[in-house]
């Protein structure tokens, strides 16, 4: 009997270590879902103010282009008053521009970090004529013969009629792939397009092109019907955009770099006094100090004390006529994202 009741004491005290091993399961298992319930809440939340920081770098930018490009265009300096000495470049240093490095902004529990490009750093494929398609492809590791193919087959791609250039590519051509498609014979309405042009590799495209070209001119998303010779802003042109120009050297795009960041150049004298007389003639063909009414904004958020970043990227077109001042053209959100510059920005 006393046996018997040991056994059963026994077999009480397994009984209660086996509930107190699932008790203990069944809490771990509730801590740890609720640990991982307010880590997301908590990420979210992180996630979601860095993106409303991100959206208040874009509008800060916004801000500051109008004020720019629009409203300091309209002040008149009154005839007899005359700049103090020091004070316009004062102005200059306080403004946002294109090419400049704009120091983290403080904002709320975070801050905003922004870089603005131009469009009119890049070459439009629907404007530009055949020998800065040409230049465009200068900087690219490919044989002559590729970069005729591509350069006919951008031009045949928007041309309207149905008739291909010696290097081109029609309907034919485009008819003839394992998945056929027709030629567009119009102009561009996104840089994506160009992966459908013959000769343009993905290789080529996400290998530099696609940060190099824009659809965007000073008429809108369509060309116009007459074509000008488009070229190149000086105060807007990446890196590689200006080693891209005929007898460009890496020395003199960097030097060109190095003076955009204190101002823009206000004359084509202070290019060619900056390049040399010899360079100069031969770029003077290809650029410009006008720019376009279409500004790349990026703008990140980051949350004090947290590596969590949302990033908001936005082209923005700037004018005078336009109700606000300015419209939204392009806008993406980004999860994560790491900042990078602009068209028009540097590294």
């Amino acid at each position: 009997m006393k046996g018997f009741i040991k056994g059963e004491r026994g077999i009480a005290l397994f009984l209660v270590l086996w509930v107190l091993t699932l008790l203990s399961v069944i809490v771990g298992e509730f801590c740890f879902a609720m640990r991982t319930e307010v880590n997301i809440t908590r990420n979210f939340k992180e996630q979601t103010t860095a993106y409303y920081i991100a959206l208040a770098g874009v509008n800060r930018a916004i801000g500051e282009l109008i004020r720019n490009e629009v409203i300091l265009q309209q002040i008149k300096k009154p005839k007899g008053e005359e700049e103090e000495e020091g004070q316009e470049g004062a102005k200059e240093q306080d403004r946002w521009r294109i090419n400049m490095d704009i120091p983290p902004v403080p904002y709320g529990h975070g801050q905003f970090e922004v870089k603005i490009g131009n469009e009119r750093g890049k070459i439009n494929i629907n404007e530009a004529n055949e020998a800065l398609l040409k230049i465009m492809l200068s900087g690219f590791d490919i044989e002559e013969q590729q970069k005729n193919i591509i350069v006919d087959s951008i031009m045949d791609w928007r041309d309207e009629n149905n008739l291909h250039r010696l290097n081109g590519a029609e309907d034919d051509y485009y008819r003839s792939l394992p998945e056929p498609y027709e030629c567009k014979d119009a102009d561009f309405d996104s840089v994506q397009e160009l992966l459908m042009v013959r000769g343009v590799t993905p290789e080529i495209f996400y290998g530099g092109l696609k940060d190099m070209v824009t659809v965007f001119n000073f008429g809108g998303l369509k060309g116009r019907k007459t074509r000008i010779i488009y070229k190149i802003c000086i105060n807007a042109a990446s890196r590689k955009m200006l080693l891209a120009l005929p007898s460009m050297t890496e020395a003199l795009a960097d030097e060109i770099i190095n003076y955009r960041k204190d101002a823009d150049f206000k004359s084509l004298t202070e290019i060619a006094t900056l390049v040399g007389s010899d360079v100069f003639r031969f770029i003077i063909p290809y650029i410009t100090l006008e720019k376009s009414p279409f500004h790349s904004i990026v703008s990140v958020g980051k949350v004090e004390d947290n590596k969590i970043r949302r990033g908001v990227e936005a082209m923005v077109e700037i004018k005078r006529s336009l109700k606000k001042g300015f419209r939204i053209v392009q806008w993406r959100d980004t999860l994560e994202h790491r900042l990078e510059p602009p068209s028009g920005a540097e590294k």
